[in-house]
């Protein structure tokens, strides 16, 4: 009987045109050109020959089990490799890794992915809870992967570099962060039933998680990488966001990919005024800050995001040293990771860093040059940038002669490092900037509210070069945003009725471009205007407010200038503002020794401009009220600084907001009593069960006839309330005459329960016949049932005809569907008596409160 193993490896060598000589067994049964050794245990044949100096047992033929085992796990793993267009054999993909020792050394990354080691976990205390960080057994052909778990909640994150340079001249990093329908135990409700579209709370995590790590890679490192945060599990009680960066920072330390990690991160709350890490749905209900910290070893903040509720400066600061501190928890736990794996980073093939020889000679060539543009404080934004690439011109085509085996890369990153060395020492030496302000001083500032009478609420704020036109509308409370079920699961993320969405056209900045959907910055940045604003609105605004800010020209900072127009805007609406919101960039330019690990000297810029956020280290926005912090967002370009620089960067950042605020309110200091006579309106109608039938019509005809024909639209507050909603008084008042038209024939006299009326016919049916109890009543039906003791099936067997008046007896209306309850039959029997009146508690209210209806006996 022939095995199965060796008859299909002699019929695919004679599919592929080779015989099978003794030189290709020994390539199949050998360790050269064998792809099962990573997949299977029974796929791992000796070699046939025992190298010298080396004691084997003797090779033992494999079992008929064994080899079919073999066979199974081979096409397993072909179906994973490449193949070669040649030969057909798999492609194994070479790595070179750096060994402390110095040296390297040559490693597939199959073997590469075996050596990783077994499944090892650590767990870490954070602010008194436990939190899990696994790596090892999910996702083992990723160059790193981690799995981070609080409470029964868990983020698996991995981490994939490429080992060729790509052809972008930035760090291409991608970070995708995605919801799970299924971690949340749902299904999507889409007519896919599956996940779609990035929502904007995936978008904002992943920035999040971008800013937190992208500053670590080492400088020029130009290998596409990307990072994905799969939800496994989430319990509805830990937030899986700040867990996800912890596992992003796992994956990449524990990865061969180069990267100056660890880092770790918290989220700060305060609960009562106590500092809580790591709080639950429900604390954060209820806190004043949600504030995520991330910081690499030594104290050293890399990344701040942060709303507040007006939260003091000195409580602020706080909690930020109390993030920082526990974030050393988690970096501790890495490395204790990271060590017991035995992690060996790669040696990657360059790094795109400009060559000293030709910065040399670019600074010779254009430093005088660029000196004196950037002391030249008659330029602006415009003119600066053409002066600038004026220079880059004539000084990288002397470059390209002297040095024609440079890469076109190095010619120009050599004048950008000269041009930056340059705008840098004018601050750090000599205190100056390149429009000619001092370290402290803001741009001038104009503001103007009220552009359009049309709007419901307008401003136009500019700062320097940099414009912002912010609007306000308002709709009814049905046109809140409102979350899909995904997102209120994993995030607990409810309707909003308050939004700012944040437009960047490309001719803000002198540029053409296509203008599509939202991008990812423009989204962020809309993000944290509105994060800076919310804290200040009405919780009990009877309206949904839509503020867009439109920035038309840009020169640093349209984010800051977007929270200090929409505060103008939203206070020139009539919206009842808590306070006016100012908020402010600031950045940052650090001097390090030449090994370049400890700090020397630094300047702390107010107001930057876009070039100084270009050159910085560091764009710090805080916005806030005269009293306190509302929102705040810290990028750097640096690997961490220390918590005095932000210490200092806040104290300034408030300063300077104080200043702002001042010059706002010579503008508008407090928002207008009344909201614009061109403004929504919204009433309340009082509709009793009995009446709602009639209201509402059949299939809700007349609140759609009532939409189409005045704009109003209704909605549902509780049994017998509804709100109406109309965009101009004008509509309103036509809803008023629609409804009162509609309901004319509904006002009612005062019937008494149990008394006798004569009534009116005015139509006959098969069923019964259609009565009147007085002249501008609606016809109501008499049933064949209630006209008579006997039974009949036509009112034409009583004698009955159109006009005849018949005498009815009042049994008040259904509580149902409010018809009028009659009967003649109940006549031909004795009287019963039954003395109560019925008030009019179901007439139809417009814009008051439900009358009173009281029973008497009599």
């Amino acid at each position: 009987m022939a095995l199965p193993g060796r008859r299909n490896r002699r019929d695919s060598a004679r599919r592929r045109g080779a015989a099978l000589t003794p030189r290709n067994r020994n390539e199949t049964a050998g360790t050269r050109a064998n792809p099962l050794r990573p997949y299977c245990a029974a796929a791992r044949p000796r070699p046939l020959q025992q190298p010298m100096g080396c004691r084997l047992p003797p090779r033992c033929p494999p079992s008929p089990g064994a080899m079919a085992a073999a066979t199974s796990c081979r096409r397993a793993a072909l179906g994973g490799l490449s193949v070669g267009a040649v030969s057909g054999r798999a492609v194994t993909r070479w790595r070179r890794f750096l060994l402390p020792g110095g040296g390297t050394r040559l490693v597939s990354a199959r073997s590469a992915a075996a050596e990783r080691g077994p499944c090892c976990a650590v767990t870490v205390d954070v602010g008194g809870r436990k939190m899990e960080l696994s790596s090892g057994k999910l996702a083992r052909f990723a160059d790193g992967a981690a799995v981070v778990q609080l409470g029964d909640t868990a983020v698996m994150v991995t981490a994939v570099s490429k080992t060729k340079p790509s052809a972008s001249q930035f760090m291409p990093l991608v970070v995708d962060y995605r919801q799970k329908a299924a971690a949340a135990g749902r299904i999507p409700t889409n007519y896919l039933r599956r996940e779609l579209g990035t929502t904007d709370k995936e978008i904002l995590t992943s920035r999040v998680i971008d800013r937190s790590i992208r500053p670590l890679f080492p400088v020029g490192y130009f290998y596409d990488t990307q990072i994905l945060c799969n939800l496994l599990a989430v319990d509805g009680v830990n937030d899986p966001d700040v867990l996800a960066i912890n596992g992003a920072s796992a994956a990449l330390a524990l990865s061969d990919i180069p990267w100056n990690g660890p880092v770790g991160a918290v989220r700060v709350g305060v609960v009562d005024g106590e500092t809580v890490i790591n709080p639950t749905r429900k604390q954060m209900s209820s806190s004043t800050l949600n504030l995520v910290v991330a910081a690499a070893p030594q104290n050293q903040v890399v990344m701040l995001e942060a709303t507040a509720e007006n939260i003091l400066q000195q409580d602020f600061c706080h909690a930020i040293k109390v993030g920082v501190k526990q974030t050393q928890h988690i970096i501790q736990g890495i490395q204790q990771l990271v060590k017991e794996r035995g992690v060996v980073k790669r040696t990657v093939q360059k790094l795109f860093v400009a060559p000293e020889e030709i910065v040399e000679c670019a600074k010779k060539l254009a430093f005088n040059k660029i000196y004196a543009v950037f002391t030249d404080f008659s330029h602006d934004k415009i003119s600066r940038d053409e002066a600038i690439n004026k220079i880059r011109l004539e000084t990288e085509e002397q470059l390209k002669e002297k040095f024609p085996e440079a890469e076109p890369y190095e010619i120009m990153e050599s004048f950008n490092t000269v041009s930056k060395d340059i705008f840098r020492n004018l601050i750090l030496n000599e205190y100056r900037r390149c429009d000619g302000r001092d370290l402290t001083s803001l741009r001038d500032i104009k503001c103007e509210v009220n552009m359009f009478k049309m709007l419901h609420g307008s401003a136009l704020f500019q700062r320097g070069q940099t414009q912002v036109l912010c609007t306000v509308t308002f709709d009814s409370i049905e046109s809140s945003v409102k979350s899909d079920l995904i997102s209120t699961a994993v995030s607990g993320i409810k309707d909003k009725n308050f939004m700012l969405h944040y437009e960047f056209p490309p001719y803000a900045t002198n540029e053409i471009g296509k203008v599509t959907g939202v991008n990812r910055r423009e989204l962020g940045h809309g993000a944290l205007a509105e994060r800076a604003l919310k804290p200040v609105i009405p919780q009990d605004f009877p309206f949904t407010i839509r503020v867009t800010s439109e920035v038309l020209e840009s020169n640093g900072s349209s984010s800051m200038a977007s929270a200090c127009g929409g505060s103008l805007a939203l206070m020139d609406a009539g919206v009842p503002v808590s306070s006016a919101v100012a908020g402010v960039a600031v950045g940052l330019v650090t001097k390090y020794n030449l090994e370049g690990r400890d700090l020397e000297d630094y300047r702390l810029l107010t107001d930057i401009l876009g070039i100084e956020d270009y050159y910085g280290d560091m764009d710090f926005k805080m916005a806030g009220t005269s009293k306190g912090v509302t929102a705040l967002q810290v990028d750097l370009k640096l690997p961490g600084i220390p918590i005095k620089i932000i210490m200092e960067a806040i104290q300034q950042a408030t300063a300077a907001k104080r200043e702002i605020l001042q010059i706002m309110n010579e503008t508008l200091a407090k928002p207008r009593p009344n909201r614009k006579e061109s403004g929504p309106v919204v009433e309340t109608i009082h509709v009793p069960l009995s009446k709602r039938l009639r209201f509402l019509g059949p299939g809700a005809y007349n609140l759609k006839k009532l939409q189409a024909k005045t704009g109003v639209t209704l909605s549902q507050l509780d049994e017998e309330t509804y709100s109406m909603f109309a965009p101009t008084p004008s509509a309103m008042h036509e809803a008023r005459e629609f409804i009162g038209e509609l309901c004319k024939d509904d006002q009612e006299v005062n019937l008494e329960f149990g008394a006798v009326y004569t009534a009116t016919i005015t139509e006959i049916r098969d069923s019964g016949v259609m009565v009147k109890l007085y002249p501008n009543m609606t016809p109501v039906l008499l049933h064949n049932s209630q006209l008579d003791q006997r039974k009949i099936k036509h009112p034409s067997a009583l004698g009955l005809e159109v006009g005849q008046e018949i005498q009815v007896k009042y049994f008040g209306r259904d509580p149902t569907d409010g018809r009028m309850r009659l009967s003649r039959k109940v006549l031909q029997s004795p009287a019963t008596t039954v003395l109560k009146t019925l008030t009019d508690k179901n007439s139809i209210v417009l814009g008051g409160t439900a009358p009173e209806s009281s029973t008497s006996s009599q």
